[in-house]
């Protein structure tokens, strides 16, 4: 592509609005993870009666609290009233009617239509974009109110552009759900990763550590959020930066020394122990003296 082309494309990208294509786009993913999430409490992945017939009123509230997650938590730690996203009440209907078709459509149309692998491939691009918008606009926000506080501004962008996941353990709670072994902090999805490497791309712009333009640089970070959530849906390939994380934790975080340390005392591994004849043997007369 001719780098005037490419430019032109990138400051069209970087004006875009998201309302309401993109939003809608946005809408449409939460609310499908809501009803999807919900599957494992019922005790089967094809219940007879869906939660949303059941509690009306926990699912809605439940999937507002998703669409706006990001904003919400991003409020609390700037000090910030929690309930402000709620103010606007075109987002607030738009979702509503989102909810309501996924949920209660004829013959679950919507609901098909969007797992229906073109249509979903589509959805994503522009939840994607969308997220990409929040990330960029959380680090601005951050940068007026603390300008010095690097790490702040990189938090609020992290989570504008990924605030659903650390929802998602209150959000279970109104649904009766609650697995505190599985949250965001201890297992840390990609889209957060992808949206906190993106803050940090942000701040380095702001501070001129980056010497390309603003479209070139936003416009690079809708391409990597949308490459790998196309390479998610299509591929499988669901976090990339698993390689680059075990690869950190070994050098820095403990593993190669541990490693060291177990081949200098040649202390036998878990497997190693298990495939052991001779504590198959001791687990014999053991078990013969119990007799």
């Amino acid at each position: 592509m001719d780098p005037q082309t490419y430019m032109d494309v990138a400051t069209v990208v970087t004006k875009l609005k998201m309302y309401p294509y993109f939003d809608i786009a946005h809408y449409t993913l939460m609310c499908i993870a809501v009803r999807e999430d919900v599957l494992p409490q019922q005790g089967s992945s094809t219940p007879s009666v869906p939660f949303s017939r059941k509690h009306p009123l926990s699912s809605w509230l439940s999937s507002m609290l998703i669409c706006f997650a990001g904003s919400i938590i991003a409020n609390m730690l700037l000090g910030e009233p929690l309930i402000t996203p709620f103010k606007d009440h075109q987002s607030i209907l738009t979702a509503t009617a989102v909810w309501y078709l996924v949920n209660y459509s004829p013959f679950d149309l919507v609901y098909k239509l969007a797992k229906f692998l073109p249509v979903k491939l589509a959805i994503c691009v522009l939840k994607e974009t969308q997220r990409a918008h929040k990330v960029y606009h959380g680090v601005l926000v951050a940068a007026k109110l603390y300008p010095s506080s690097y790490l702040v501004i990189i938090m609020v962008g992290t989570l504008k552009g990924a605030g659903s996941g650390l929802m998602k353990n209150f959000d279970r709670l109104i649904r009766g759900i609650w697995i505190p072994g599985n949250n965001e902090i201890l297992q840390p999805s990609f889209a957060t990763k992808a949206s906190l490497v993106a803050s940090i791309v942000f701040l380095c712009e702001r501070l001129n550590l980056i010497a390309v333009p603003h479209p070139l640089i936003y416009f690079g970070i809708v391409l990597f959020f949308v490459y790998f959530k196309i390479s998610s849906v299509v591929l499988g390939i669901h976090d990339p930066f698993v390689p680059l994380e075990n690869l950190f934790c070994a050098i820095f975080c403990g593993g190669m020394w541990d490693a060291l340390r177990r081949a200098a005392s040649k202390e036998p591994t878990k497997e190693e122990e298990n495939k052991d004849p001779r504590n198959d043997v001791i687990k014999s007369k053991d078990e013969k003296k119990k007799d």
